[in-house]
């Protein structure tokens, strides 16, 4: 994304997508296929275990990154902003995941116990994507 497009990001553009889901006595599946389920071709993914209570994940922004949050067991809290507006999405079910754009600040919270947060991203990890100081992303939303 281009800077202009960056300091336009929305927490509006952010999105629950209901993924498919198959069931059957056995059990239940959830497919995810690049760009088709979700906005974006997967590159890259990583899930979070093991979260102390308390603990808060994320806490940054991407310059490029889509991402795709799942509570793959357990639920937790996503909290949004734009540096304008906040919201709180609260994922519970493992066929419902929230798209984050890149120019979204998000941290993930409220963990239950044995919740694991499956992230989808549309690029490898750089560490050049990241805005990790909430102070500097806001500087930089703020810049015309």
């Amino acid at each position: 994304m281009n800077e202009q497009d960056l300091k336009k990001a929305r927490i509006d553009m952010c999105s629950l997508i209901e993924l498919p889901r198959i069931s059957e006595r056995s059990g239940s599946l959830t497919p995810i296929q690049n760009s088709k389920e979700i906005p974006f071709d997967i590159k890259r993914v990583f899930y979070l275990y093991d979260i102390p209570g308390g603990v808060t994940r994320g806490g940054h922004a991407h310059k490029e990154c889509h991402q795709l949050l799942v509570a793959a067991s357990g639920a937790f809290d996503i909290k949004v902003s734009d540096g304008e507006s906040e919201k709180v999405y609260r994922l519970d079910r493992p066929y419902f995941g929230l798209h984050i754009p890149p120019g979204v600040w998000a941290e993930e919270l409220g963990f239950s116990s044995g919740s694991i947060c499956l992230v989808l991203t549309s690029h490898e990890f750089d560490e050049s994507d990241y805005w990790r100081d909430y102070g500097e992303y806001l500087k930089f939303k703020k810049e015309r």
